[in-house]
């Protein structure tokens, strides 16, 4: 399968592009982004993505993986750069661990638990609720509860522990991110569509069942696999670390001090 792929690139580009595109096809290979459903879950507009079938199973042509790849991430720079934040969706057992310590590594908000109705089109609403989390949670620290009974005092804890799966990774959303990055397409569909209606672009790993136009951004890429995503990040993390650096770099003395 390398060298079919190999082929093909060879016969579309030149001797010096080769040079620079090959080892990341191959990098992209060995962590197993080629991998597609089977032939019939395909969603007919993915077709324009898929290289060959195997077995009756889908595989991915890596160079579109490759060409949304550098689309995506040359947005997200934009975005950066420009002091914007990125939300960062993964809830599946592939993607979630991953997800939390790329978006605390980035100082970025996430969700890797289930997605909340409203996250984005009712965004005061759940503000107020963050807030009232927070408050919670400070009021436990400082010791105001002490004087409550033990079960009022369990009864809060229970509160917080519930209210910190839901907003652990939110709570710092201070307003609307500039791109949501969604690392599985199917199960995330609510997230998609309210980005949509807030007007926010979504940028999405894409599987061979899934309409690529359903995002603005399509990653044609395996999202099952906790290799390709953890490479995926990878790449998504440099991306936003050099851009961060380059806004830095960019801003006014006044601010960096």
């Amino acid at each position: 399968m390398e060298e079919l792929i190999s082929t093909e690139l060879k016969q579309d580009k030149s001797e010096e592009k080769d040079a620079v595109i090959l080892p990341i096809i191959e990098e992209m290979m060995k962590v197993s982004l080629f991998l597609g459903h089977r032939k019939s879950k395909t969603h007919p507009r993915m077709k324009q993505h898929i290289f060959t079938t195997r077995n009756g199973m889908e595989i991915i042509d890596l160079s579109k993986t490759l060409k949304g790849l550098n689309e995506a991430l040359d947005f997200i720079k934009l975005k950066i750069t420009a002091g914007g934040k990125i939300l960062l969706v993964g809830t599946t057992p592939s993607s979630k661990t991953a997800v939390e310590e790329t978006a605390k590594r980035l100082d970025m908000p996430y969700v890797v638990e289930r997605w909340l109705g409203g996250t984005l089109t009712n965004f005061k609403t759940l503000s107020k609720r963050i807030s009232y989390f927070k408050k919670l949670r400070a009021d436990r620290a400082a010791g105001k509860f002490d004087k409550y009974t033990k079960k009022e005092r369990l009864d809060i804890d229970r509160e917080i522990a519930k209210l910190t799966i839901k907003f652990s990774g939110t709570e710092n959303m201070e307003g609307m991110p500039e791109v949501i990055f969604v690392l599985d397409v199917p199960s995330h569909l609510t997230a998609i569509r309210e980005g949509k209606i807030m007007l926010i672009p979504v940028v999405a790993l894409v599987n061979t069942d899934v309409n690529p136009e359903t995002v603005d951004f399509p990653i044609p890429a395996n999202d099952r696999g906790k290799m390709g995503i953890d490479w995926i990040l990878s790449k998504l993390e440099a991306i936003v670390g050099e851009a961060k650096n380059l806004a830095q770099s960019s801003a006014p003395k006044s601010e960096k001090a």
